[in-house]
């Protein structure tokens, strides 16, 4: 006997209904991710995360980027989140996939970028047990992370991850480390991601001290020697705008540390360029002769103030914006201190000084100004160009000319190609400046200008760095063409560590232990090896034609080999153990 379609359609009406799946531990990790807005993550797989990477294949909102190192996972992941002001991801193995990625880590704790990094571990009944790639992350991770996680159970992995999210980006910002066991990331459980989260142990201030920011506004109208002072934490709370506000409000005088530049408009007059161990006379001269300070999102370090005693030496008045209290007082005793979130301050700060409806004394500012003038004579930047040998400053200069009116983006690594970069790029709006500053750590330029040319595939990056830096991190010139990110890297090859071999001159005597490199490979090869463009630059008149045949190649990952003198120093310097006013302003200081 026949069935009619619509007996079939009423009999399968009566069967039970099946129970809907239930997403195992690595479905969820993705679906959380996914909620989070997630575009990229930068990981390399192994064994205790194949489930996660198997979750990954099935999905295609999400593009996963394999480097060569793990380390080169978390640089590139932290140079996107730079730049883009986002929570950057990334994700490795356990065991030796972890320690690798210990370096970039460290990088983005010491430098307050919002990162989240996922690793695997062994099962959960493996832990402890020394089984195979098995490593203590949470032991390893916990000095160099804003907060750590080890998830036991999968029916507590979403909210983890939305902890780990909102951690990562509020309050002073920081990486976390969500350590996933693979057993955990086979189960099942049911998914429900929270829209909010609420810690109660974990609750940054963002409104600042109303009185203390009328405390604040006081001393500064009162102040015959004002100065601002401004690090990174304005970048991370995208306050460039509320400062030059301010700062052209007031007409004082600004300074960016070397995290902070292009917080301020480098063209801007009242800019007086960055201070600190290589920076300008006349910010250093300013910064310790001022009569009121105000520091927003810096933390005094000693690249930036010297020797303490040094600085406390001269009598001012001190306030401090920052959004972690722990930052305020910790080197240099201030007076007004104010915590909060820098660009929600400096909004009320800003309102108030409008309110008062009094600026700052004019007769004292014209002589601020004019001391500060007499400062700029200095010239202090200054360096003599040669026909015969070119001078890595100057290739910085020509690169700045060749793309100021461009969209550009400039990483660094670590060294003196890092401090020119610094002086001489004239860095005119906020998070195009990428480098490490806390941790100093060679090698991220490559991995920094990856993760930022997939976040702004309209951009110009370039990456300048040295023989030394480029070659921590160079197989990932490989990733550079498998995911197609051109970016163009400027080499200043002149065949020394050169920070090294310069401190070396300065306070060893000259004895130039183990920082030249006599052995370098054929950089123009090596590029063309990986499938790239190589161009070898060795006169001064090569540097402009070189720079512009790199930009033209818009779609090539172009690698210049740029032969700079050997000898060159960075000035001006403050020496260790010396004061901010204490500067080698050239070799005739020596």
């Amino acid at each position: 006997m026949e069935i009619s379609p619509a007996e079939v359609k009423r009999a399968a009406s009566a069967q039970p209904p099946t129970p809907p799946h239930e997403p195992n531990g690595s479905e969820i990790l993705v679906r959380c991710l996914q909620a989070e807005g997630v575009r990229f993550l930068w990981g390399y797989p192994g064994g205790a995360v194949l489930y996660i990477y198997d979750a990954l294949y099935k999905q295609q909102s999400i593009e996963h980027v394999l480097v060569r190192h793990e380390q080169a996972a978390i640089h590139a992941a932290d140079g996107y989140a730079r730049a883009t002001g986002e929570v950057g991801v990334a994700l490795v193995t356990s065991g030796p996939g972890v320690t690798n990625a210990v370096t970039g880590i460290a990088t983005a704790y010491m430098d307050s970028i919002p990162m989240v990094i996922i690793t695997g571990q062994v099962p959960t009944p493996a832990i402890g047990l020394d089984a195979f790639q098995e490593c203590d992350t949470v032991g390893i991770t916990r000095p160099i992370v804003k907060h750590n996680f080890l998830v036991k159970d999968v029916r507590d992995l979403a909210i983890t991850i939305k902890k780990a999210f909102h951690i990562a980006r509020t309050g002073r910002p920081g990486p976390v480390v969500v350590d996933i066991p693979k057993d955990v990331s086979l189960h099942t459980a049911p998914f429900h991601y929270p829209e909010r989260i609420e810690m109660r142990s974990y609750n940054p201030v963002k409104k600042g001290h109303g009185g203390q920011i009328r405390k604040a506004v006081a001393l500064l109208l009162a102040a015959k020697r004002p100065y601002i002072y401004t690090g990174g934490g304005v970048i991370l709370g995208n306050a460039a705008a509320e400062l030059r506000e301010l700062v052209d409000l007031l007409g004082v005088p600004c300074t960016n540390t070397l995290m902070g530049l292009g917080a301020m408009s480098a063209m801007d007059p009242k800019f007086l360029g960055m201070l600190g161990m290589h920076g300008t006379f006349e910010a250093n001269m300013t910064m310790q002769h001022c009569d009121v300070l105000l520091a927003v999102g810096a933390r005094f370090d000693d690249r930036v103030i010297g020797n303490p005693k040094h600085f406390a030496s001269v009598e001012r008045k001190i306030v401090h914006i920052d959004i972690d209290p722990s930052s305020i007082s910790k080197r240099v005793k201030v007076d007004i201190p104010i915590v909060g979130d820098v660009k929600d301050v400096l909004q009320e700060l800003i309102a108030q000084v409008r309110e008062a409806q009094v600026k700052p004394d004019v007769k004292a500012m014209s002589a601020w100004w004019g001391q500060i003038n007499e400062w700029r004579k200095r010239e202090c930047l200054a360096y003599k160009n040669s026909k015969d040998v070119i001078k890595p400053q100057y290739v910085v200069e020509t690169l700045w000319e060749l793309t100021k009116d461009r969209d550009t983006y400039i990483t660094s690594d670590v060294g003196q190609h890092q401090m020119w970069a610094a002086q001489y790029y004239r860095f005119d709006e906020p998070r195009r400046w990428i480098n490490s500053g806390g941790l100093g750590t060679m090698g991220v330029g490559l991995p920094y200008a990856m993760g930022i040319k997939l976040a702004k595939p309209d951009a110009d990056v370039f990456c300048i760095t040295g023989e030394g830096s480029i070659q921590m991190c160079l197989q990932e010139l490989s990733t550079c063409l498998q995911y197609k990110t051109p970016v163009k890297i400027v080499s200043l090859n002149n065949r020394y560590l050169g920070m090294v071999r310069q401190w070396q001159q300065i306070d060893y005597g000259g004895r130039y232990s183990h920082s030249y490199m006599d052995a370098l490979p054929d950089f123009v090869k090596l590029a063309e090896a990986y499938g790239h463009v190589g161009l070898l630059v060795e006169k001064p008149s090569d540097v402009e034609p070189a720079l512009r045949e790199a930009i033209k190649l818009k779609d090539r990952t172009v690698f210049l080999d740029v032969r700079t003198d050997p000898t060159e120093n960075v000035w001006p310097m403050v020496q260790a153990g010396k004061g901010i006013t204490e500067m080698l302003l050239g070799s005739e200081d020596l």
